[in-house]
């Protein structure tokens, strides 16, 4: 999906557009102009026309032929009595006939990358295209920008693109972002009080009851308060940029306050080994791994990807630690062999599996 015509790639990654590309855009942004341009339409369109001196002349060529017409429908019928007809519009047969060329190519250009555009102007004027995912669900999507998402079990994201940036909000859940580089927008994923800011990198971002954790795959992010651009990160004594969220990298961040005026702590920054990481991500494969965690943290696991939630009903039982894989929505796997192994006495019902030690 295009956002707006004419957007400037690195050169190395596109060559230069055939003019009927170039007229195509040009049509699009007159259209625009003749609609009303907000703010950042001006500055892409700006950007668009100082990126090779073919798009100005183009677009002036265009707009003077639009003009042409307008004038043309103005003139009066055969009878009516008016003043001579504007001499331009009694051009030499050449330059008629060159701008009747370019309007009809133009036009005819157009009109497929006009739909394609105004199905991109569609969504970025959208305040807030939604995507959620229920408890036990999983979802990929592509972004506008060639970017992935991927949401995990009962996650919902909202975004918002505009010429200039782009945003994500997590609203709930845990998502995983594959951004697409492009250094003039950079890619905004908000969570609470928390912006993690990228350019081209992957990360995940999981938001907890008074916590937000952000762990970085590739690449590197800035993590800063959302409503003041803080960072939220130690910087290094002699450092003299902001500092960073790099690969093998996961920050948590503390979060109080009521959800209409929250604060985010200083993150805590540790880093993770590559072991660690993939059991974190197993549930891309809609896997849990565990490695001696306490089973009431397994309990927890289990629990946002299935409606029959597992209860520990002893202390003593919910500290002890457990590994294993499993698969996501494979809690009965884990009771049969807690069942078996551990000795654990098993209650059932409809909406809950109650663990207790056994005697």
């Amino acid at each position: 999906m295009s956002s707006t015509p004419g957007s400037p790639l690195p050169p190395e990654r596109e060559p230069a557009p055939a003019p009927e590309l170039i007229e195509a855009a040009a049509a699009a942004w007159l259209s625009l102009r003749d609609r009303g341009m907000s703010a950042a339409e001006t500055a892409e369109f700006v950007r668009w026309l100082q990126q090779d001196p073919q798009h100005a002349a183009v677009f002036a060529e265009l707009d003077l032929v639009w003009k042409d017409f307008d004038r043309l429908g103005a003139v009066p019928a055969a009878g009516v009595a008016a003043t001579p007809p504007d001499p331009d519009l009694m051009a030499p047969r050449a330059r008629a006939r060159r701008h009747r060329a370019l309007a009809w190519t133009t036009l005819g250009a157009a009109a497929a990358a006009v739909i394609v555009f105004l199905a991109g102007v569609l969504f970025l004027r959208e305040p807030r295209h939604f995507a959620e995912t229920a408890v036990g669900a999983f979802q990929k999507l592509e972004l506008p920008d060639g970017s992935t998402v991927q949401l995990n079990t009962d996650s919902a994201i909202d975004t918002f693109f505009t010429a200039s940036e782009r945003r994500v909000r997590v609203v709930r859940g845990e998502v995983f972002f594959n951004v697409s580089k492009d250094p003039a927008r950079p890619f905004i994923v908000a969570a609470g009080p928390v912006a993690v800011r990228a350019v081209g990198t992957a990360f995940n971002v999981r938001q907890h009851a008074a916590a937000v954790e952000i762990l970085v795959t590739e690449g590197r992010v800035r993590v800063d308060h959302q409503d003041d651009g803080r960072s939220l990160l130690t910087p290094a004594a002699t450092a003299t940029e902001p500092p960073v969220l790099t690969a093998g990298e996961r920050a948590t961040v503390e979060v109080t306050g009521s959800t209409r005026l929250p604060h985010a702590a200083v993150a805590t920054v540790e880093t993770v080994s590559a072991p660690a990481v993939q059991r974190a991500l197993a549930w891309q494969e809609r896997r849990l791994e565990f490695d001696a965690v306490p089973l009431a943290d397994v309990a927890r696991e289990f629990n946002r990807y299935n409606h029959r939630r597992l209860v520990i009903a002893d202390d003593a039982l919910a500290i002890r630690r457990f590994s294993g894989t499993f698969r996501a929505d494979g809690y009965e796997s884990l009771v049969r062999l807690l069942e078996a192994d551990f000795g654990v006495r098993v209650t059932r019902s409809d909406r809950e599996i109650v663990l207790r030690v056994g005697q």
